[in-house]
């Protein structure tokens, strides 16, 4: 295990592995449920690489080390009136992690971490260090924005920037029927909408994120603890250990849960209103599918609980992206919507997620790259047009791979 605390203890760490013999893996905050990042060889963990190495205010654009959590960067950018654009609900991971997995928010407009990328610096298996953008290495650019590791080791990124901004956010019970037939509907009408399905009951949760002017109106102390630490992380803990220990009782369960959230409409700056504190411990899997096909595959997952025997007491994610252009990414050339199923820690999951990922792969589903799956590169080949681009991409930047492991020999080939 290697902490380096330059670019250059990087590239003397991937040379001295080379020459030893050893395989190479950057690892971010363990985020991932995937092995992504596990390793027999060298372990470099980047929180030394930390901290804006540079701020473009006329380009728009920040430059920050890999190693630097997605939290510190959002605090230190609006410190300095500036934000990202999208976010994903979860601020813990680093930055080269959350983008080189394919981390994403919910957006119409606007996409995941990865596609807020201008530029990025990597070391590739010789050692030698390479600046990437579009008009440098744009090859590689397009391919190592979400690059799994494969392609060498980030160290610093290059995210376009806005001037700080509001966002109200409006949270709202739904009917399961409702929000599936207006699916479309509210999509097309807020920049950020997402909901989440209660399963064993027809109730969900909406959440519409737009731009206003302000000012910051946040949840009030009592309100927000209630909502965010009580509800959400104290009562979902207890209910989610009540259901494990008693999985009869989840539906019921269920059915109190889901009606345990009131609507509410707050406003505040991006990452206030985008993320939300999760310390409840789950596992999960989340497919990617054309926009167009998720209301049936998620009607499809509701039948198949409905008559199951299954006890599902974690709710059902739906978030939306648009196309990009990003050679691995989960939304490459196609508008997209994202639906995750979660189970409790310590609780079975197989019969659930292999269900659910029989009616995600029936419909062209691509799964998140950090999340449970069971796709292998013969898959892959034929959901994503440019796979043959990041593999031959791969073979001429590390052909001894340097940087493989278990899990990429699975997803890439050999």
């Amino acid at each position: 295990m290697v902490a380096p605390a330059s670019v250059g203890e990087v590239r003397e760490a991937v040379r001295r592995a080379a020459e030893d013999g050893l395989r190479v893996k950057a690892v971010g905050t363990g985020h991932s449920f995937t092995a992504a990042a596990a390793t027999d060889g060298v372990l470099l963990r980047p929180q030394a690489l930390t901290g804006i190495l540079g701020i473009d205010r006329a380009a728009g654009t920040v430059t920050v080390a890999a190693g630097t959590a997605l939290k510190d960067l959002n605090r230190a950018l609006a410190a300095e009136g500036l934000s990202l654009t999208n976010m994903g609900d979860i601020m813990e991971q680093t930055v080269s992690g959350a983008a080189g997995t394919g981390t994403h928010g919910t957006g119409r407009d606007s996409a995941s971490i990865a596609a807020q990328i201008r530029g990025l610096e990597l070391v590739t298996a010789d050692g030698r260090l390479l600046t990437c953008s579009e008009k440098e290495h744009p090859e590689v650019f397009a391919a190592a924005r979400i690059g799994l590791g494969a392609l060498g080791v980030v160290t610093a990124i290059t995210f376009a920037v806005e001037p700080l901004f509001f966002l109200t956010a409006r949270e709202e019970p739904m009917r399961f029927d409702r929000v599936t037939a207006e699916f479309e509907e509210h999509f097309a009408e807020n920049e950020h909408f997402e909901f989440y399905w209660f399963p064993h009951t027809g109730n969900c949760n909406t959440k519409r994120n737009n731009r206003s002017q302000g000012p910051a109106a946040p949840p009030g102390p009592v309100s927000a603890w209630i909502e965010d630490e009580l509800l959400s992380n104290g009562v979902f803990q207890a209910v989610n250990s009540l259901g494990r220990a008693v999985p009869a009782a989840i539906p019921a369960i269920a059915r109190v849960a889901s009606r345990a959230l009131s609507a509410r409409t707050y406003t505040d700056i991006p990452y206030k209103v985008f993320t939300s504190p999760r310390r409840v411990r789950f596992v999960e899997m989340e497919y990617a599918l054309p926009r167009e096909h998720a209301v049936a595959a998620l009607r499809e997952l509701k039948a198949v609980v409905d008559r199951s025997r299954l006890r599902i007491s974690f709710p059902v994610e739906v978030r939306t992206a648009p196309a990009d252009d990003i050679t691995l990414s989960t939304a490459s050339g196609r508008d997209t919507a994202y639906i995750a199923v979660h189970m409790y820690k310590g609780t079975p999951y197989q019969a659930y997620f292999t269900a659910a990922e029989r009616i995600f792969t029936a419909y062209g589903g691509r799964p998140h790259w950090g999340k449970v799956h069971t796709r292998d590169a013969a898959y892959f080949a034929e959901a994503y047009p440019r796979f043959g681009e990041f593999t031959a991409l791969r073979d001429r930047l590390d052909p001894d791979r340097r940087f493989g492991n278990d899990y990429l020999r699975r997803v890439l080939g050999d």
